[in-house]
């Protein structure tokens, strides 16, 4: 039987829960952030280049960075698992 899939899939909808994903392609310029490091809602994790713009990927929400999956200089496709972060995890 055959199904319908999705053309175009929307970034993130099929990433672990706590995913911070690259909105766009572009270069990482920095993280900073390490794992195991407390973070809270609005604070930066990393900095992305793209077509010569700054984009600032922040925590959504308060928790604990548990996945780093880009290091700086290094280019990532729109999607992309930038981090992971559980939600709640402060001590």
């Amino acid at each position: 039987m055959a199904r319908e899939v999705p053309r175009f899939v929307e970034p993130g909808a099929s990433v672990a829960a706590g995913s911070l994903i690259a909105p766009m392609p572009g270069t990482v310029v920095r993280v900073a952030v390490e794992e195991g490091e407390a973070v809270t809602a609005g604070d930066v994790v990393l900095v992305l280049e793209a077509m010569k713009m700054e984009h600032t990927v922040t925590a959504p929400q308060d928790g604990v960075v548990v996945e780093i999956n880009a290091r700086q200089g290094q280019t990532v496709d729109g999607g992309y698992v930038l981090a992971v972060l559980a939600a709640g995890e402060q001590s």
